[in-house]
């Protein structure tokens, strides 16, 4: 009976922790659902199936605009309940797919204007590359709040766009985001006012997503990524992002580089261990942001789903340390003016990678996976990146172009690429980290000399050799070495959850340091030796687990205390030590069993 309690405690606050995880994929906001109906369905079907969903739900299916007709995409004003109910209805068999129209928001926040400093053109030696080519004959799309022509972007040559906001052909800007990133791409430059922009010879054309607020939807973004492919876009920049993954915005990147089109986006502003999306699509080309010392900017994501780093600016101590563009404002009547502004984010390092591709494509490198790898090979290497801050390295202009010019890259040189940026080398992918190495070893180490220690003084006999050694490495570190780990576009808790401990397990997924005390605990452990005290083999486990969590607990009461709920004080050490004690003390008990049966 108490086997049967203990197990049902254990099943219950595993149930609660699940349902409680929101993982990335649900993560994002959204207050209208997507509907994406086959192109097999008849007219009629696919009418009566409208119909169907306004009568049953009371809501209007419409199409997102006139570009969703051929597509049979439909939007519906809804929440997760409705998202919910839709899938699981009849209307589910006629789609490809039914999912969240998530909400993405622009990076960067705008600052008070009035430096002329372009540290981040210099930084990507830009200066070299324009003595070769200025990005003539190439278009970039600027999917963002829209572009307005203000002064210092007079002689830049656009072309049309459209605003999928409003569904209207005019796509000025109302936020002055869009127009910020635009001028990073192509500001008029030699002109005797303002500032520079990186292939300043290019084509803008600028395709409205995002409202005055900066926030967009997935659908109206997949739209205008299907218009620049269609129009003859060769690169797109989306300084925007979500935390939601979305089949439709996949499909409508897919098509655009088909098509050929080079797509970069900004990592995010969020300082976490991944992207955000689109930047963690496949064909994307994720940038995370550099401040002026060439680091990694405070705010900016890293990890998996960065490809390169570019200067996206900090201005926390002042506006010098900011990339300076003129764009749009507003006074203090609310009137539209113009300034030039300092912003931060990695929605300002993405255009910067986005005009270097402009100039390698204008240098003769069409296909976007070419450009990615010109891109790649000339970034400088960072020596020490074992948390993927950087993807390749700080994006250099000069050398990008400089190695496109050259002509087909070979397998030597990308072979010598790997080399000089680390990839050969284990420790850029393994977590090299001092501070993360170090306690893990003492843990290993801890738990095998709790092992000795309690097999010489309460003698095993029969042991499970295979499975003892197993629970010591479960519970006292995991496959740690994984926890570093980086593979393409690969989520990475799948590492993380592998890499931990059993008291670690409560934060492997969100990718937190921070410690649940359910499972930092001797609860676990506990139900082990539970459930397996009656096997004579799988019991050592049981032991092993206990043994390698009293191990690791010590360890963290000492090195890092921190503690959901409990803090990382006096009291979760107290809490940290105790819990390791009985953690011994049930090893001791299982093992003392075993020495009087023996």
């Amino acid at each position: 009976m108490r086997k049967v309690f203990i197990a049902c405690l254990f099943l219950l606050g595993l149930g609660w922790a699940l349902f409680n995880f929101k993982g990335l994929a649900t993560q994002g906001k959204f207050d209208s659902i997507v509907l994406d109906f086959r192109d097999d369905v008849p007219a009629a079907v696919l009418d009566e199936k409208i119909a169907a969903i306004a009568r049953q739900y009371n809501v209007e299916p419409i199409f997102n605009s006139e570009f969703s007709a051929k597509d049979h995409v439909y939007i519906v004003e809804g929440d997760r309940k409705l998202l919910n109910a839709l899938k699981k209805s009849d209307i589910a068999k006629q789609t490809e797919f039914i999912e969240p129209n998530y909400i993405y928001n622009a990076y960067g926040v705008p600052n008070d204007p009035d430096y002329s400093k372009q540290w981040n053109l210099r930084s990507i030696n830009v200066e070299s590359a324009w003595d070769e080519t200025k990005g003539a004959g190439v278009t970039v799309a600027v999917i963002d709040t829209g572009v307005s022509v203000v002064p210092d972007l007079k002689d830049t040559k656009f072309v049309p766009g459209y605003d999928f906001v409003n569904n209207k052909e005019n796509a000025d800007d109302d936020n002055g985001h869009g127009t910020h990133v635009a001028g990073t791409v192509a500001q008029a430059t030699n002109n005797g006012y303002g500032v520079a922009g990186v292939a300043y010879e290019a084509s803008i054309m600028p395709l409205k997503v995002l409202s005055g607020s900066g926030g967009g939807t997935v659908s109206d973004i997949a739209e205008a990524i299907k218009f620049a492919a269609d129009n003859g876009a060769g690169v797109i920049n989306m300084s925007l992002g979500g935390g939601g993954e979305s089949q439709l915005m996949q499909e409508a990147i897919e098509y655009a580089h088909s098509k050929g089109v080079v797509i970069v986006a900004a990592a995010g502003n969020s300082d976490e261990n991944e992207a955000s999306y689109p930047a963690r699509y496949p064909r994307v080309i994720g940038v995370s942001a550099l401040n002026s010392a060439g680091e990694k900017a405070f705010y900016s994501s890293y990890g998996a789903g960065v490809d390169i780093s570019a200067p996206g600016g900090d201005t926390s101590k002042n506006q010098l340390g900011g990339i300076l563009q003129e764009t749009i404002g507003y006074d203090d009547e609310g009137n539209i003016i113009t300034n030039f502004a300092a912003y931060q984010g990695t929605s300002m390092a993405a255009p910067h990678v986005a005009g270097v591709a402009a100039l390698v494509k204008a240098s003769g490198i069409t296909e976007p996976d070419e450009v990615l790898s010109v891109l790649k090979q000339s970034a400088r290497a960072v020596a020490e990146d074992p948390l993927n801050h950087f993807g390749s390295g700080h994006l250099d202009a000069g050398a990008a172009v400089k190695l496109a010019l050259r002509g087909q890259i070979t397998f030597k040189d990308f072979f010598r690429w790997l080399r000089d940026n680390g990839y050969l080398s284990p420790r850029f992918w393994l977590d090299g980290g001092a501070v993360a190495l170090l306690p893990k070893i003492a843990m290993v180490l801890g738990s095998y000399m709790l092992a000795w220690f309690l097999r010489n003084y309460f003698p095993w006999a029969g042991m499970g050799v295979i499975q003892l050694h197993t629970g010591l490495i479960a519970g006292s570190s995991g496959l740690f070495f994984l926890r570093g780990f980086y593979i393409f576009d690969l989520p990475q808790w799948p590492f993380r959850v592998m890499g931990s401990s059993i008291p670690e397990l409560g934060g492997a997924v969100q990718g937190s340091t921070l410690l649940n005390p359910i499972l930092a605990s001797v609860l676990v452990p506990l139900i082990l030796v539970v459930l397996l005290l009656g096997h004579q083999s799988w019991k050592w486990l049981a032991i092993g687990s206990a043994v390698g969590v009293a191990s690791c607990l010590a360890v963290s009461a000492v090195v890092d205390p921190a503690m959901l709920w409990l803090g990382d004080g006096a009291i979760a050490r107290t809490f940290l030590i105790v819990n390791a004690l009985l953690c011994v003390g049930i090893a001791y008990l299982a093992s003392k069993g075993e020495h009087q049966t023996a």
